[in-house]
């Protein structure tokens, strides 16, 4: 029982560890991305690399609406509308309408935010490949369990994120 115990404190504080160093990730990630962005005189966007990701899906399902990028990625109506404004005045999208259906507004990327769209696939497929290294060493077991883990924690998450629970009501459990 005491291991047990001691066990899982260890794997609380290891949570927490991860958490911080995931927000001094994020931050070199978007530093990173915009060193490489200015190689190709980009001027990059906020301190948010949301907005990269909202270049993204633009990219891969373009046109796309206003409603179909909310859906795709699970953000607000609000939070798209103010990034999508942003990237048009900055020129990275354009928007524009189709034939079929003249009220709806579609976006589209520009040379500008296409340049984006190819360097953040380039990056993340240097972050996939690093990751695939990383866990070659874990049995296909591991990799089960591993996995159901990181879904659990993905799901708990997501229920923060949509306000289901709070962190005080998450110390009570």
């Amino acid at each position: 029982m005491e291991f047990q115990n001691h066990f899982k404190g260890h794997l609380y504080e290891q949570y927490i560890k991860m958490l911080h160093l995931n927000e001094l990730y994020t931050e070199q990630e978007i530093n990173s991305f915009r060193q490489q962005a200015r190689k190709y005189q980009i001027d990059m966007l906020s301190n948010n690399i949301t907005s990269v990701h909202v270049i993204d899906c633009i990219g891969d399902y373009e046109p796309i609406n206003h409603t179909g990028i909310v859906e795709k990625m699970g953000l607000s109506k609000a939070s798209i509308t103010k990034i999508s404004a942003k990237l048009l005045e900055m020129g990275f999208i354009m928007r524009s309408q189709l034939n079929s259906n003249r009220k709806e507004i579609y976006f589209s990327l520009t040379d500008k935010g296409r340049h984006v769209y190819h360097l953040h696939k380039e990056l993340h497929k240097e972050k996939e490949q690093r990751f695939y290294q990383f866990i070659e060493s874990y049995s296909e077991v591991e990799l089960q369990t591993i996995g159901k883990f990181m879904s659990d924690l993905v799901a708990r998450a997501e229920e923060y994120s949509e306000g289901k629970f709070t962190i005080n009501d998450d110390i009570k459990d």
